[in-house]
């Protein structure tokens, strides 16, 4: 398979993985909102970027603004980290943990 077929391949990939977050998030948010709001833990969270281009963190935190629940705030200027606000994040590990073996790795990926 050439390069370029690849990154065609895990550029689906991450179109996949993208829709399924964009439902299982639109789910969580519905319950949320319908639920009890003071179980929510809404935090801000710096979640360290991993990926070479400018192009690579636009198309990660374009992901993580897209996804419900979720939106980016700021990257830092040297590229290295992604701030974004999350309206449950009872462990925020887990949240930047999802973000890195979700979409960033795709990116990474496509990146090359």
């Amino acid at each position: 398979m050439t390069a370029l077929a690849y990154r065609a391949v895990t550029a689906l990939s991450l179109a996949g993985i993208f829709l399924k977050e964009l439902v299982v998030s639109s789910i969580a948010v519905a319950r949320s909102v319908l639920g009890k709001k003071d179980a929510l833990a809404p935090a801000i969270l710096a979640v360290p970027v991993d990926l070479k281009t400018r192009a690579g963190v636009t198309t990660l935190a374009n992901c993580v603004t897209l996804t419900p629940g979720t939106t980016s705030l700021h990257v830092s200027e040297d590229m290295s980290t992604l701030y974004i606000h999350v309206l449950d994040a009872p462990s925020g590990d887990e949240v930047i943990a999802g973000i890195k073996s979700t979409f960033e790795a795709r990116i990474r990926e496509i990146e090359g």
